[in-house]
């Protein structure tokens, strides 16, 4: 079932999703060589709490932890750990997601750790304008396909591969709520955008086949060939005027 937001509510999420970007922003600063993920997770979940947020990650389904890091050739879901040591060189991805006042905020940004190669600096720059682009197709009258082209059209064109075997989710006072966000097309399809959905847009991108494989925890997903992966995440609200990037102040 699709759910529409009041005004009300996007107030609501919008004050969700500015603890999720705080938190995040938090542990983006403190990251850098010789930094566990692990410490990370700690300093999110302090300040996600003393802000009167919950961990919406924890516990959910049995994650054990905060954020979502995930590092190199890992898509999503890696599990902070103290043993998780960041080296010059790496991307990280810090995913969040936060219970505020009954509602759910989730975002996520792809970092450098130190001097980083070209390839991975164009790998993340180019995942962010994927989810940049993605973001000004959410208009009334549009389609879900239309956002899900944006993305792959982006950065398929830079020659990088768009992973299929997660998407992006409506949210609200779930985590999770329909309707599904592929990162891919066809445009004019699928669901209509109509003022009060909010979507959770999330584009996953990788520096070669999309293709994953989970490891052995059931949680983290990598690249079935071992290369790099970068992964952006925003929750927009349609609006009559078009986008509304919650948490974000314009």
């Amino acid at each position: 079932m699709i759910v529409l937001k009041s005004p009300a509510e996007l107030e609501v999420m919008h004050r969700a999703n500015a603890l999720v970007h705080g938190a995040v922003s938090l542990a983006a600063k403190a990251a850098g060589p010789g930094v566990s993920t692990g410490e990370l997770d700690a300093l999110a979940e302090d300040f996600i709490r003393s802000h009167g947020g919950v961990p919406a990650f924890k516990g959910y389904r049995g994650f054990p932890a905060t954020l979502c890091t995930s590092r190199n050739d890992v898509i999503v879901h890696g599990i902070p750990s103290p043993k998780d040591v960041l080296s010059d060189g790496d991307i990280l991805s810090i995913d969040c997601g936060v219970v505020l006042d009954g509602y759910y905020g989730d975002a996520a940004v792809t970092i450098p750790i130190g001097e980083i190669s070209a390839t991975a600096r164009r790998l993340t720059e180019i995942t962010k304008r994927c989810l940049d682009e993605a973001v000004q197709r959410v208009k009334p009258g549009n389609h879900l396909g239309d956002v899900g082209e944006a993305v792959q059209r982006c950065a398929e064109s830079a020659g990088f591969g768009v992973v299929r075997d997660f998407v992006g989710h409506g949210i609200g006072k779930a985590l999770h709520e329909e309707p599904q966000v592929p990162n891919y097309g066809p445009a004019g399809r699928g669901l209509t955008l109509k003022p009060g959905l909010v979507i959770a847009i999330e584009p996953m991108i990788t520096e070669g086949s999309w293709g994953v494989r989970i490891d052995s925890d059931g949680w983290t997903a990598r690249t079935e060939d071992g290369k790099l992966a970068a992964h952006f995440e925003y929750s927009v609200a349609v609006t009559p005027d078009g986008p509304w990037i919650l948490g974000v102040e314009e």
